[in-house]
C-alpha cells in the first residue's frame, strides 16, 4: 500500500473499533424502552409504518439515481476522500437549513422533516457511491447503500450484524435479495425518535432541528466514507 492508503487503513481500523464498541448505558436503556413501546403498538400499525417507509425509501432511491453522476473513474483514494468531504459539507448545510426551517414551523412542518431528511441522506449516499467509483444503477450497489444507512442508524446488535455484512460484502452480497424493511424502519425510528420529538417543542424546534440534522449527516458521512474505504482496501486493492 502507498503512504496515504496505509494512513487510511489505520483510520478504518479505529472506525471499526468505534462501530463495534457497545453504546452508552443511556442508549441501551432508551432502546429497551423503545422495544417495550414497539411491543404495545398493534401489528397492523407496524405494517403500515413499514410499508410507508419502504415505499418512501424506494421512491427516494429512484429519484437519487436519476440525479447522481456516473461513477468517478481514475481517481486516487485521496482524491475520492477529498471530494466526498466537499460533498458532505454541502449536504450537511442543506440538512441543517432544512432542520431549522421545519423545526421552526411547529408540529406539522416538524413532521415533514422526516421524509425531507431521509431524501437528503439517500441522495448523499448515492453521491458517495459514485465518488468511490461504484455504479449505483446496479441493484447490489443499492443494497450496499441501504446497509450503510442501517449501519449508521442502528442499535448495538443490528449494527454489529450489519457491519459483518459490509465487512464481507463480496461474500455476503450473493446471499441478499432485499432488506428486512420491518427491522430497517424500526431501527431508524428508534435511533432518531427522541431528538425528533424534541424538535417539535415550540421555541426550541429550530435550534434542535438544525443541530440534530447536522450531526445525523455527519454520522452518515463518517459511516459512508469508511465503509467504502474499507471495501476498496479489502476487496479491490489492485485498483489503487
Amino acid at each position: 500500500m502507498k503512504e496515504y492508503e496505509l494512513k487510511v487503513y489505520g483510520e478504518v481500523q479505529e472506525w471499526r473499533q468505534k462501530i463495534l464498541k457497545p453504546s452508552s448505558i443511556f442508549n441501551r436503556l432508551s432502546k429497551k424502552a423503545q422495544n417495550r413501546i414497539n411491543h404495545v403498538i398493534p401489528e397492523k400499525a407496524h405494517q403500515m409504518i413499514t410499508d410507508a417507509i419502504k415505499n418512501m425509501v424506494k421512491a427516494t432511491l429512484v429519484g437519487s439515481d436519476l440525479t447522481t453522476r456516473k461513477p468517478n473513474i481514475g481517481m486516487t483514494l485521496m482524491e475520492r476522500d477529498e471530494l466526498l468531504r466537499e460533498k458532505l459539507s454541502v449536504y450537511r448545510k442543506t440538512a441543517t437549513v432544512e432542520g431549522a426551517g421545519t423545526g421552526a414551523g411547529g408540529i406539522f412542518l416538524g413532521l415533514a422533516d422526516f421524509p425531507l431528511l431521509l431524501s437528503i441522506k439517500m441522495k448523499f449516499l448515492f453521491e458517495a457511491g459514485a465518488v468511490y467509483g461504484f455504479d449505483t444503477k446496479n441493484y447490489e450497489e443499492r443494497l450496499f447503500i441501504l446497509h450503510i444507512f442501517q449501519l449508521a442508524f442502528s442499535s448495538d446488535n443490528k449494527r454489529r450484524e450489519t457491519f459483518y455484512i459490509i465487512d464481507n460484502w463480496e461474500e455476503q452480497k450473493n446471499k441478499l435479495t432485499d432488506m428486512d424493511w420491518r427491522v430497517f424502519q424500526q431501527e431508524y425510528r428508534d435511533h432518531i425518535d427522541l431528538v425528533k420529538m424534541l424538535q417539535l417543542i415550540p421555541g426550541f424546534g429550530a435550534i434542535i432541528g438544525a443541530y440534530a440534522n447536522y450531526n445525523l449527516l455527519d454520522q452518515l458521512g463518517e459511516t459512508a466514507m469508511n465503509a467504502y474505504r474499507n471495501r476498496i482496501l479489502t476487496s479491490i486493492p489492485n485498483d489503487y
